[in-house]
């Protein structure tokens, strides 16, 4: 059997059912359960009752060996088989009970929440299991949260619980990821470092057992379960019978046979499981909602079996095995019932619903067969289930095998009182008055299924050995041949005298249910676990209102302050560490770089003293030609044009900027805490640079990747420009992300200034004179243009041609062209005939188009954006300078959108009076040169 079908066909459901519920409605579950139930077959044809395992892989991230790896074995069929059968019947459910207008996107996210977990039990890599895993938790979330506004306070709750896990998970896989050296899930827990380093598996141990307790409501992580009630009845029947709960309970028997080497396991399992499954029988016994009684129940079961996962013995997991499978049975039963008498009794208050034996004989009679495997009364599957749990827990030894039937014994009188109260209060007495019933014979029918296969499967139980056993023995680690036989009468024997028992007291329970009603009505804690965790969720936000207060507010200098200075400590303890070493290092400055850092510190002190804003930018000017001077000194060729021509457009574009705003810097800016504040920040700017310098690139060696690069580039890419290779071929990821931002940045630039009015020109008025007359000023520059600017252009893209083999590419052949449509603006006599007649959200837009096209090219070669080679004519040719065309119409999109949008914005576009009504022919060049 393959099993990427089966998984991909889960995956498409989810994309199908939306479209499904726009046209079919409600009816659309029929398609998903019929999907799901056709998936339950063919999984149901596997290894089900084979020892054999099913591995599939297909590449997804092979640079760190993470794969799609998928492996079904007993355990995953065990689960898969729970997910997909379930699933496909509480679909059908939903056909009657969700409303038309809202079908389509529960459809879509309880198909997504059964792809995720399908997902999660099948994956053989420990990267794709955790993505599962927090799919399922995005589910919950969105599922309870589509309730309307009284959701929202229990998802957030929900979410902040599961994430926890979610981060243990985490931190888990990185652990065993760093320690096994694979993210192979087979492969790492057969690592035999689980039972020689006993810290690795024990700080494992409690990772995962912490990310699974979350998940499967364990205490003190079990308030988001009955907390999630708020859901319908549908979501309820999934996520707590075979679903969300069940991915936690999983995670235990998958890391049980590994995890169980550590001595903190089975304490901490054992431990957390009896008290969870004590405190939620306890917390059923007091609830008169029918579903707040179903959903602590659902806590005391799952407290159930991660207790006796905790056992590890061979017969535990056995046991494990066939509750999970009893668990889903009457819980799905048990919660569908809950939205049927919603709807048909309009309360599901146990103080209000009498006579449902009358009212409904035949649902009555359902639930009675739920309640009785829930209970673990002869001969339902419940019962054998729970007499090999508590087998497991009566021959586990001493320690926590003590701890467990002590516990787990008393769990089952609990469990017994609490399943009577859905039977005993509800069923005798007058007919109840119920509403007619509007598809709910729907709802009638899949309660049957889940509840006759619950009381079925009972004398049956022989048939669910090869599934049980294969299952045990997957978590275990062992062959089934190790795992006893799974049959409804195994002897009289301890646990059968304890069921017993347990039956006896918790009838007399039921008997005194009045006396226990009066003793049970007070609160048992101080505080409730929702309250506690509602607390948490209000002291993180005002934790995170407190730290981010100091950085509040528009100014950078607030944001940039901390991490300047740790930045600055850091790398000045750092230069400390290496003092020795600099000292030794021979000189390597001469006179130009005295020079040149004189003239760079000129430039700051103009900076610092300037009165007005164009004096503080060509100080800023000459900072960064001066900088740009130095790569060039340093035989940086191609980041020395970067740097000359971002300067050249940075002053440009700041210009344009000015003229919006006061020639002077305004009063009031100064003071002597903000000049203190700014000499702080400006100091540890310095500092951070200069010791970052010194740390990671000053006084050593070439490093080995410069080494590698500067030997490889030309055999790997055919170009000889390492830098420009380093950019389109090796990195060209990093650079797809940044001429992505740059196309973002023209669209952010255009919203922003249609969004609001930018502040008018500042034009003041001048004796008429040749100087102040914009076409007779312009003369020199207007005759130079008709050059230059077409020869600009040319040489833009004979730069972006040459690139991948002498300084250029498509960065800075785009900067040369953005310049020669500078200098055409600038020659213009007004703004409005200088305006570049570009559509330049299409120009940068399309750089991204065509490099995400060039990238996907790069698929054919088996990666995305791997650059493809061919020889043409004699030419070598590669798809990275199709790559690097992108990257050019990205960066001229954006100056062209700098220029167009504030140099003269739409507000602007008035005729400057100075100038006649014709356009110059300045004008008229630069249109023609821009088209």
């Amino acid at each position: 059997m393959s099993l990427f079908p089966v998984l991909v066909t889960a995956w498409v459901l989810v994309l199908v059912v939306p479209v499904l519920g726009a046209r079919l409605g409600t009816r659309a579950g029929w398609v998903a359960a019929a999907v799901l139930g056709a998936l339950t077959v063919v999984v149901a044809t596997g290894p089900a009752s084979s020892p054999d395992s099913v591995d599939e892989v297909l590449p997804w991230i092979p640079a760190v060996e993470v794969m799609l790896r998928l492996r079904m074995d007993g355990l995953g069929t065990l689960f898969a088989l729970l997910v997909l059968g379930i699933g496909a019947v509480i679909m059908a459910y939903s056909t009657s009970y969700v409303t038309e207008e809202r079908s389509g996107g529960f459809y879509t996210l309880m198909t997504a929440f059964a792809a995720a977990m399908l997902t999660l039990v099948l994956a053989d890599d420990l990267v794709l299991l955790f993505v599962a895993w927090e799919i399922t938790t995005i589910c919950s979330y969105l599922l309870i949260l589509r309730v309307g506004p009284r959701g929202r306070e229990p998802a957030a709750r929900t979410l902040l619980i599961t994430v926890s896990g979610g981060l243990a998970l985490l931190a888990a896989v990185c652990t065993i990821v760093v320690r096994t050296g694979t993210t192979q899930l087979s492969v790492a827990l057969a690592d035999p470092a689980w039972g020689t380093d006993p810290v690795f598996a024990g700080v494992v141990a409690v990772l995962v057992a912490m990310a699974a307790m979350t998940k499967a409501a364990q205490f003190p992580f079990h308030s988001w379960l009955p907390d999630a009630m708020v859901a319908p009845a549908p979501v309820s029947a999934y996520l707590h019978a075979a679903a969300m709960v069940k991915a936690g309970i999983y995670l235990l028997m998958r890391f049980s046979g590994a995890a169980a080497a550590s001595p903190v396991w089975p304490w901490l399992l054992v431990t957390v499981g009896v008290v969870t499954a004590l405190l939620g029988g306890v917390f059923a016994l007091q609830r008169h909602d029918l579903k707040e009684l179903l959903a602590y129940s659902t806590v005391s079961q799952l407290g159930l079996l991660v207790a006796v996962i905790g056992i590890g013995t061979p017969t535990a997991l056995l046991a494990a095995s066939a509750h999970v499978v009893a668990h889903a049975l009457f819980k799905s039963a048990g919660f569908m019932t809950v939205g049927l008498l919603e709807r048909r009794a309009g309360t599901r208050d146990l103080r209000e619903l009498r006579g449902l034996f009358r009212a409904i004989p035949w649902t009555a009679s359902m639930i009675v067969l739920t309640a009785l495997s829930m209970a673990g009364i002869p001969l339902t599957l419940g019962f054998v289930s729970k007499e090999y749990v508590l087998d497991a827990a009566l021959t586990a030894g001493t320690g926590p095998g003590t701890l467990a039937a002590a516990g787990l014994g008393a769990a089952a009188v609990l469990t017994v009182a609490y399943s009577a109260r859905l039977v005993v209060p509800v069923m005798f007495g007058p007919a109840a008055d119920l509403r007619p019933g509007g598809g709910a014979r729907t709802m009638a029918g899949t309660v049957t299924v889940t509840a006759l296969a619950g009381g079925v499967l009972g004398p049956a139980a022989s048939a669910l050995d090869p599934l049980l056993g294969t299952s045990a023995a997957a978590s275990l680690q062992v062959p089934p041949a190790a795992i006893d036989g799974f049959y409804v009468w195994h002897g009289l024997n301890p646990a059968l005298l304890v069921s017993a028992l347990a039956i006896a007291i918790g009838a007399g329970l039921v008997l005194a249910r009045g006396r226990v009603d009066r003793f049970l009505a007070r609160p048992l804690w101080p505080f409730t676990g929702v309250s506690a965790v509602e607390r948490l969720r209000t002291g993180i936000i005002e934790l995170g209102r407190v730290t981010g207060r100091p950085t509040a507010g528009d100014a950078p200098a607030r944001h940039l302050l901390v991490p300047i200075l740790l930045i600055a400590l850091a790398g000045t303890v750092a230069v400390g560490l290496r003092a020795g070493d600099i000292a030794a290092a021979p000189g390597t400055s001469d006179a130009s770089d005295v020079l040149l850092l004189l003239l760079s510190a000129c430039g700051i002190g103009a900076v610092l003293m300037a009165r007005n804003r164009l004096a503080a930018v060509l100080g800023a000017g000459v900072v960064g030609f001066s900088v740009a001077l130095w790569f060039f000194g340093l035989g940086a060729a191609d980041v020395a044009l970067t740097q000359l021509l971002v300067e050249v457009l940075t002053v440009a574009v700041i210009v344009l900027i000015l003229r919006r705003l006061p020639r002077g810097f305004p009063a009031g800016t100064g003071g002597a805490r903000r000049t203190v504040t700014r000499a702080v920040l400006a100091v540890g700017a310095g500092v951070a640079a200069t010791t970052a310098t010194l740390v990671s690139t000053g006084w050593r060696g070439p490093s080995a990747a410069s080494t590698w690069f500067l030997a490889e580039a030309q055999e790997q890419t055919g170009g000889s420009n390492v830098v420009n290779t380093i950019l389109v071929d090796f990195r060209a990821l990093d650079t797809f992300g940044e001429l992505v931002v740059l196309a973002l940045a023209a669209l952010v630039m255009t919203a922003l200034l249609d969004a609001r009015r930018p502040q008018p020109l500042q034009v003041t008025d001048a004796p008429a004179a040749p100087v102040t007359d914009p076409r007779a000023n312009a003369i020199f520059l207007r005759t130079a243009a008709k050059v230059l600017v077409p020869f600009l252009l040319l040489a833009s893209v004979y730069v972006l041609l040459r690139g991948h083999n002498a300084p250029g590419g498509g960065f800075i052949g785009a900067l040369i062209g953005a310049s020669a449509l500078v200098l055409a603006y600038l020659a213009a006599p007004s703004d409005a005939t200088g305006r570049v007649r570009l559509p330049f959200l299409l120009v940068a837009g399309m750089g991204a188009v065509v490099a995400a096209a060039t990238g996907l090219l790069g698929l054919l070669d088996g990666s995305f954006l791997r650059p493809l080679h061919a020889d043409v004519l004699g030419v070598h040719l590669s798809t990275a300078l199709v790559f690097d065309v992108g990257v050019y119409l990205a960066v001229l999109g954006v100056v062209v959108a700098g220029l167009n949008l504030l140099g003269a914005p739409p507000e602007d576009d008035e005729p400057d009076p100075r100038l006649p009504p014709d356009r110059s022919e300045v004008g008229h060049a630069s249109e023609e040169v821009s088209r």
